[in-house]
Parts: structure tokens; C-alpha cells; sequence
């Protein structure tokens, strides 16, 4: 269950449209539609998906209590807000979900699907007319939380790091990586274009699209990678492409990562070296030679609100 007993704000998390993009490129509607039309696109419905995202938007608004304290959040700023006693309504597609869990600290999170025809909505179980009702079971402390769990990531240089999704570890550029591996006892100097490491949550994307990559090329249709649950406390390893020479191995290509059996990768790229989370590679951490990650399932976790 969710406790409510505390929030005294409604958040909502926003992300904007392609037509509003648009308009950053092109500064009016009407170059922007000019522009696309005489390059065959349907601009017609960019601006509905738009008009349709600003309505739902007006609508989960509508359904916050009167005398309910309301901020809203564009994506891009999310780093820098500071969330306190808030519900966060994520109202969007999928990844606002992922892109603002690994901020909070407890507070409950909701997923609202603003256009079920344009969104998959796999982390978006409510629809804009149930805003009103998820909001009051909120408060009324009979919601049902999901603890959902995340990815930690620590440098030896001090850096910290959550994903609700995955991580990824390579090379800027997604060029080869070198860096040296430490699984369940053993060590393996490895060049890879990069290792993902992913939560239950994200065993539905980039880790999905590891798995279906590896059983084409393998002409199987059993695959070696564990299902786990979004509550799960386990996480999953895979290592990218990786190539095996003189000095570099292949024999470590993935794994379940235990509680209190961390995985660990030490760089041995001189530049470029990199760690993001949920695919936000402006949002990285420096990780190059003379450094080295540890990588295990969060203690903290998502309280993501579910029907």
C-alpha cells in the first residue's frame, strides 16, 4: 500500500510533443508545416497528437483536488527539481516513468497514458479518466504500490548512479570498449562494444532486443536470459558483441547479478570511457583507466502505483 498521509502536492511530469520540437527548430507553425509537407510528412497528425497530449494533459490537471498544491515538470528539468512530499503523475509515454523514478525517494509514482493509440503504455496502467480515482485511493491510503527495483551503480572516484532500466557501460559512440570483467569469482579482460546491465523493469526493452539479437543469430528459440519480475532483486548482464583476441576473452557473455554479488568493471580505456542509465547519454558518468564500478540492485526502490 501507498501512505498518503504526507503529500501535500500533485507533480506533473511532462515531455514535449513533436510539434512543440518543431517549433523550436522552426519558430512558427507555419514554416514547420511547410517545411514537412514538401518533404512528404503528415503534418496533420503531428499537430493532433499534439492537441490530443495537451487535452489530456488539461484533463489530469482538472482531476487534482481544489486547495491540492499542483507543480508541473518538463522533462529536460527533471534532474534539477527537488521532489518532497509529492505524487508524481507521469503523463506520457513509457520512459518519463524511468526517466524520473530514479529521483525520487519514495514518493508514490503513477503512469498515465495520454494516447493509448500512439503509446505502448507498459508502465502506464492508468488512463487520463482514471486520474481522479488513483488520485483518491492515493490519499485515501488504499492504493497498491509496486516496489519496483533499480540498477546502483558506484565509482571508486566517488560517482553514484540509479537506472529504473538499465545501464550502459562502454565507449561514448557505442566504438569498442576495453575494460576487464569480474563475475562470480572470475575476471576476463574483454573488448566489447559495451555491457548493458538491466532490471526487471527493462527486461521488456533494451535487454528484449539483446535476447531476440542473440537467438537469431543462434537459430534458437530458448533463450538463456532469466525472466525476472520488475520487484525482483536480481539484475541481468550482457555483454555487446564481444571480440576475442590475443588479450581479450569471450568466455563471460551474461549473467544474473546476486544480491551480495556484485558485478564489477575495471576501465581500461584512456578516453572516452562512459556509464548512463535509461538511455540518457548526456547524463553520463566519466568511466575511464584507473576506474573501476560496482553493480548490484538498489536498496532504494519505486513505488509505482498499479491497478
Amino acid at each position: 500500500m501507498v501512505r498518503s498521509s504526507v503529500i501535500d502536492r500533485c507533480v506533473i511530469l511532462t515531455r514535449r510533443t513533436q510539434l512543440e520540437e518543431l517549433l523550436t527548430r522552426f519558430a512558427t507553425i507555419h514554416q514547420a508545416e511547410f517545411y514537412l509537407s514538401t518533404a512528404g510528412e503528415d503534418f496533420k497528425a503531428i499537430k493532433l497528437r499534439h492537441e490530443n497530449y495537451i487535452d489530456a494533459l488539461n484533463n489530469v490537471r482538472r482531476a487534482v483536488p481544489k486547495g491540492m498544491k499542483l507543480a508541473t515538470v518538463e522533462r529536460s528539468l527533471v534532474p534539477q527539481f527537488d521532489f518532497q512530499n509529492d505524487l508524481v503523475l507521469a503523463v506520457g509515454q513509457d520512459g518519463l516513468v524511468s526517466n524520473v523514478a530514479k529521483y525520487l525517494s519514495g514518493q508514490p509514482l503513477v503512469g498515465i497514458n495520454p494516447d493509448p493509440a500512439v503509446f505502448q503504455g507498459t508502465l502506464l496502467p492508468w488512463a487520463v479518466g482514471d486520474a481522479g480515482l488513483v488520485m483518491d485511493l492515493v490519499f485515501a491510503n488504499r492504493a497498491r504500490a509496486q516496489h519496483v527495483t533499480m540498477a546502483h551503480a558506484t565509482t571508486s572516484n566517488g560517482h553514484e548512479m540509479f537506472a529504473f532500466n538499465d545501464f550502459f557501460i562502454g565507449q561514448a559512440g557505442h566504438a569498442s570498449a576495453l575494460y576487464e570483467l569480474s563475475y562470480n569469482g572470475e575476471s576476463e579482460f574483454q573488448s566489447s562494444s559495451g555491457v548493458i546491465v538491466s532490471t526487471g523493469a527493462g527486461s521488456t526493452g533494451w535487454m528484449k532486443s539483446i535476447q531476440s539479437n542473440a537467438l537469431n543469430l543462434t537459430h534458437t528459440d530458448q533463450s538463456p536470459f532469466p525472466i525476472l519480475g520488475r520487484e525482483s532483486e536480481e539484475l541481468v548482464f550482457a555483454v555487446r558483441e564481444p571480440w576475442p583476441s590475443k588479450t581479450t576473452g569471450n568466455a563471460i557473455n551474461f549473467g544474473l547479478i546476486k544480491p551480495n554479488a556484485p558485478l564489477i568493471i575495471h576501465s581500461r580505456m584512456a578516453t572516452g570511457g562512459v556509464i548512463f542509465g535509461d538511455g540518457i547519454e548526456w547524463d553520463c558518468v566519466e568511466f575511464s583507466s584507473g576506474t573501476h564500478v560496482v553493480i548490484q540492485a538498489a536498496a532504494q526502490k519505486v513505488n509505482l502505483v498499479v491497478p
